[in-house]
């Protein structure tokens, strides 16, 4: 078997004076794999995405990316494998221009300038700033400033792509723009993790749900397993709700449709069998 892209093995940590906010976490996610991590606020979702990359260490346990544990690897090394895109950009963006933003990662990286520009070019592109480059990034809206860091985060290239709350703030055609890269990225064999509370796009964009609670995984399948009513008490104990496709088809007795795609697809096999 193939190494992982990630492994965690035991974890937990305990934040400084405060609690512990993760408690014993296993937890394996392979090359090119689509994963949602959801719960309600203080559940440990977005300190357990933070080990992925340095920016928090283990108290206990062991964090290993594509096959090395990250021990006392510094966060220079691991943002060549591991971008994170935070949930507020405003941590994250810091330059005086668009393209002097996105350009930052690359060149730390070490790309060359042909490479870097473009890298750049791709990116911006791709999160909808092409016309902005050599915009102040705080005279951009608070959704721009979401597709900026996002655009940083892409311009990287690397392979495994943290997106924090990527469809906080951002309007119908912002949202279908991040399914979309989140569907290229999935293509191109990279490994795309979420921090959601969106269960909709969840639901439409990732092939397995990770639910937690106090630090713990306490489901993990894919939104059909996720999503089923049988999972509600679960989600329900995280304070989540099941997308509205999944409560409807549960109620028509249609199955398990976590997607609109899935009730539609049910309620035509249903009037094809005349039932």
């Amino acid at each position: 078997m193939s190494e992982p892209a990630i492994l965690v093995e035991n974890v937990s940590f305990d934040y400084p004076r405060g609690p512990r906010a993760l408690d014993g976490i296993a937890l394996r996610i392979d090359v090119g794999e689509r994963v949602a991590v959801v719960g309600q606020n203080g559940s440990g979702k977005s300190t357990l995405v933070r080990q992925f990359n340095g920016l928090l260490r283990p108290t206990v346990g062991t964090v290993s990316i594509n096959g090395r544990p990250i021990g006392r690897r510094h966060v220079a090394e691991l943002a060549r494998e591991v971008g994170l895109a935070f949930q507020n950009p405003d941590r994250q963006i810091f330059a005086g221009s668009v393209r002097a933003e996105v350009a930052f990662g690359p060149r730390n990286l070490g790309l060359s300038q042909s490479e870097r520009d473009a890298a750049v070019e791709r990116a911006i592109v791709t999160v909808g700033l092409d016309g902005d480059e050599g915009t102040n990034p705080y005279d951009l809206g608070f959704s721009r400033r979401k597709c900026l860091a996002l655009a940083s985060i892409l311009a990287m290239e690397t392979p495994i792509v943290i997106l924090d709350e990527p469809t906080t703030g951002q309007d119908a055609r912002g949202i279908d723009r991040v399914k979309r890269i989140v569907s290229d990225l999935s293509a191109a064999g990279r490994t795309v993790i979420a921090v959601s509370h969106d269960m909709r796009f969840v639901a439409e964009s990732f092939e397995r749900v990770i639910v937690m609670r106090a630090g713990r995984i306490v489901l993990d399948g894919t939104p059909a397993e996720a999503f089923a009513d049988a999972a509600w008490p679960t989600l329900a104990s995280t304070y989540l709700e099941p997308p509205l496709a999944a409560r409807v088809g549960a109620r028509l007795g249609l199955g398990t449709t976590p997607t609109e795609a899935s009730l539609v697809g049910a309620l035509v096999e249903r009037a094809a069998d005349g039932r």
